[in-house]
């Protein structure tokens, strides 16, 4: 039976991963967070991981306050960088695969094409800077998949779905930019690609392929688009008013395009991917029935 390993499973994708795994028969899985292994402390990582011997690490944990990494890089980075070189350090020399999350925010959005996982990396904040460092860790391992998402929401946590949804209750008149495009992200959709891939590697289906992978929600949209989606599908009558991100001036500069292209991983581990705004149905069903 292998045993998977999940840090930051108290977040967004760890929470879906929890749920999706009560569809994966034969694993071990092992759900922790900070209060149970804080993978910034070496020695307490190196402890946990040789006394559970998991064959796969999904690590989720992040430090994901994008404008407060700016003044608090030093944390952002402990977090995103070097807790990664943790794990690598402990798993090195074992065949342990290891499964890092990572973020669109390590391109500069510059592009107006698809971001392909061989296209040169420049971020353009310090969160980006930090994820990109730990993505770096990460590849020293020879068993490691870089996973890169974006837009990522979930009926856990907060996000910016349950964002609209709130104000959509509160406002008559929502400002949404309209001039950052990218895709969104249902946590639920990947986490059970992330378990698809572990099971088949380990009924050997597929090859385990190491390196950089993006996943997305298929399809694009600005942040403006996703909102009316939200709003609409949420039977909400609030007006979303569309405005250029000049508006809304932040501490951390965010990338104007970050669609990522899809095709390697579809291709290398035969993922179906769904459209953004199939998946965003789902989840607006499931919160107006988690709230009835």
């Amino acid at each position: 039976m292998a045993v998977i390993l999940i840090t930051g499973a108290k977040g967004q994708l760890g929470n879906e991963i929890r749920i999706a795994s009560k569809k994966f028969f034969g694993h071990n899985f092992i759900f922790t967070d900070v209060d149970t292994l804080d993978i910034t402390d070496g020695e307490k990582t190196q402890g946990f991981v040789n006394a559970s011997r998991p064959d796969w690490i999904i690590n989720c944990a992040a430090y994901n306050a994008v404008d407060k990494a700016e003044t608090d890089f030093e944390n952002a980075r402990m977090v995103n960088g070097l807790a990664v070189k943790n794990i690598v350090s402990v798993i090195r020399d074992s065949p342990c695969r290891l499964i890092h999350v990572s973020t669109d925010y390590v391109f500069d959005g510059k592009s107006s094409v698809p971001y392909r996982e061989s296209d040169p990396v420049k971020p353009i904040s310090a969160y980006g800077r930090s994820k990109h460092e730990g993505e770096k860790y990460a590849l020293l391992h020879p068993y490691s998949l870089v996973l890169r998402t974006s837009w990522l929401y979930s009926s856990f946590g907060a996000n910016f779905v349950k964002t609209i949804l709130r104000l959509s209750g509160e406002k008559d008149v929502i400002k949404v930019v309209n001039d950052q495009v990218g895709s969104p992200t249902y946590a639920a959709d990947l986490a059970h690609a992330i378990l698809q891939i572990i099971a088949g590697v380990n009924n050997q289906q597929i090859a385990f392929s190491a390196g950089i992978y993006h996943y997305s929600n298929e399809g694009s949209c600005s942040w403006y688009d996703f909102a009316c989606a939200i709003r609409e599908e949420a039977g909400f009558k609030t007006q979303v008013e569309p405005v250029p991100s000049k508006d809304f001036p932040s501490a951390a500069a965010r990338p104007q395009y970050s669609v990522l292209s899809k095709t390697k991983i579809m291709e290398n581990y035969r993922i179906a991917i769904p459209h953004w705004s199939t998946s965003l149905k789902k989840c607006i069903h499931l919160l107006i029935n988690k709230n009835t």
